[in-house]
């Protein structure tokens, strides 16, 4: 299993709308395009000053169904057009096999 991790930073007066196109458009339609080997997502959000600081915890069975939804070059973040004008910041991703 392979879980894939990403960083993202919204102002403060962002962050709840950033949250809630998570939540109800971009993690359901990534769940809609029916990737095998696709199963799910987990979010976490912290406050970091001025920046609320967002992770994204999606887990896949291999690195062959990340690259079905991330592309060949599978770190590359894989960012909604409508969400761009909301992130302030972000880091590539990063890819760990998970033991436990």
């Amino acid at each position: 299993m392979i879980a894939r991790i990403w960083h993202g930073w919204t102002k403060r007066a962002d962050a709840k709308a950033y949250e809630e196109m998570l939540q109800t458009e971009i993690f359901p339609s990534i769940a809609a395009r029916n990737i095998q080997g696709y199963y799910g997502a987990e979010l976490f959000i912290r406050e970091d000053g001025d920046e609320v600081e967002f992770v994204t915890l999606l887990r896949f069975d291999s690195m062959d169904a990340v690259r079905e939804f991330a592309g060949a070059d599978e770190s590359k973040p894989v960012i909604f057009p409508k969400a761009e004008a909301l992130i302030a910041r972000m880091e590539r991703a990063r890819h760990y096999r998970i033991a436990i």
